[in-house]
């Protein structure tokens, strides 16, 4: 009798554990509740999520979980070993920000790398093929060293003096422009380098007007690249000559500015970008040469005068504080030198004086090391852009507005000019 109920009550039982284990496992795992939605469908497929398989064995009743196969991820392609980081930290993903319609969103990361920062490196190849003009003029009464700083700015014979210039060549009686140009190459990068001197400025006994010739020059290079502009078969790449920079020497009297400088600087400030030095600046002390910065910003900002980087040329709060810093530390008071000096084993740019080498190159000798840093390597390209996007373009709109708006129109040639 004992074994007719100790049988069925030992099946019972074991189903009850069996049951009652599966329960468990089953509200206990979350991947086996998403397996049994999953079965109700008809996949062919292999199920992507685990599955629980149970068998008895001859020994005992126990359950054997069988473990979940693991289907590997989608690899993400890889950025190609060609194309180098343009910084030392990673790149944040790529982001799709939709503009409008149904279904964009706010942002989205994209899955895997699509190459949008190589079109920095793109331009930079572009650069260094066709190469880019840069022309600075120099301002400034005779023997205030405007050749010599071009030279030591560019740390090559590129002045006009340098190329051809007599010591016997009289100061002309009226102001002259006199350019000449140059490649020069770094880097592989060109650089089309041109300068333009002004010899006479300021040399005469009666000096009235003596900046119009020099706005006239500059007004001739907006001119000729408004002609080429307008035409309607112009050509690919328009030689730029216009007036990028303008580099004005201010004598080292140490008292106050002189009325040529003002009127020079209020007359052409609107026309294009004037960078104000003080020349040899190794005749003032360094307590002469503090008052006498700050006395020529402040007459500068009384007349109304505004030097380059313009306030209101300030893209965004970056570019502000940068350029603020700037703008407290100008003018710029330089001394330029192209000879070479032995210091401390080290050759060196300087001037060579009774009481010792001033050198050029050295923060605590002169601010020239600070010039070529903001005029070269920081704000080059600004230079033009602010001439081509302000300077030209208001000359453009007076020009065409003066002009009628007219359209070019065809020559007996059958060629295209400008009528203005």
């Amino acid at each position: 009798m004992f074994v007719d109920w100790f049988v069925p009550v030992y099946l019972l039982v074991s189903v009850l554990v069996l049951a009652g284990f599966g329960a468990c496992l089953y509200f206990l795992e979350p991947g086996l509740q998403d397996a049994h939605k999953w079965s109700n469908k008809s996949i062919k497929h292999q199920p992507l999520m685990p599955t629980l398989r149970t068998h008895r064995d001859d020994d005992s009743n126990m359950s054997e979980i069988v473990p979940p196969e693991v289907k590997p991820k989608p690899a993400v392609p890889a950025k190609p070993s060609h194309v180098a980081l343009p910084t030392s930290t990673p790149p944040a993903p790529p982001q799709l920000s939709g503009t409008g319609g149904q279904g964009s969103g706010g942002g989205s990361t994209l899955l895997g790398y699509v190459g949008i920062d190589t079109i920095i490196e793109q331009m930079r190849r572009k650069t260094m093929k066709t190469g880019f003009d840069f022309n600075i003029m120099i301002v400034g009464q005779s023997g205030l060293g405007k050749s010599t700083m071009v030279n030591t700015l560019f740390k090559s014979q590129v002045s006009r003096r340098s190329s051809g210039w007599s010591r016997d060549e009289k100061i002309p009686k009226t102001v002259e422009i006199k350019s000449v140009s140059h490649v020069i190459e770094e880097g592989g990068v060109k650089m089309k380098l041109t300068v333009i001197d002004t010899p006479g400025f300021g040399d005469q006994i009666n000096n009235e007007n003596c900046w119009e010739p020099i706005s006239k020059y500059i007004n001739e290079q907006y001119e000729k690249f408004l002609k080429e502009e307008v035409n309607i078969a112009r050509k690919k790449r328009i030689p730029d000559t216009r007036v990028h920079c303008c580099l004005y020497f201010i004598s080292p009297t140490g008292h106050s500015l002189r009325q040529l400088d003002i009127e020079f600087m209020k007359h052409l400030s609107r026309t294009v970008n004037i960078i104000p030095v003080i020349a040899k600046a190794d005749t003032l002390t360094p307590e002469e040469k503090t008052e006498f910065k700050q006395r020529v910003r402040k007459e500068l900002e009384v007349c109304g005068i505004e030097f380059y980087p313009q306030k209101e040329f300030d893209e965004d709060q970056e570019d502000k504080a940068e350029n603020d810093k700037i703008r407290e530390t100008m003018p710029f008071a330089v001394v330029g030198s192209d000879k070479e000096y032995q210091v401390n084993g080290k050759r060196i740019l300087g001037r060579k004086t009774a009481w010792g080498i001033v050198e050029v190159e050295n923060p605590n000798h002169c601010e020239f090391s600070q010039l070529r840093d903001f005029l070269i390597r920081s704000h080059l390209q600004d230079l033009k852009e602010v001439t081509h996007n302000i300077h030209y373009e208001t000359y453009r709109a007076k020009r065409l507005n003066d002009n009628g708006g007219l359209h070019p129109i065809s020559t007996s040639n059958g060629s295209q000019e400008s009528n203005l």
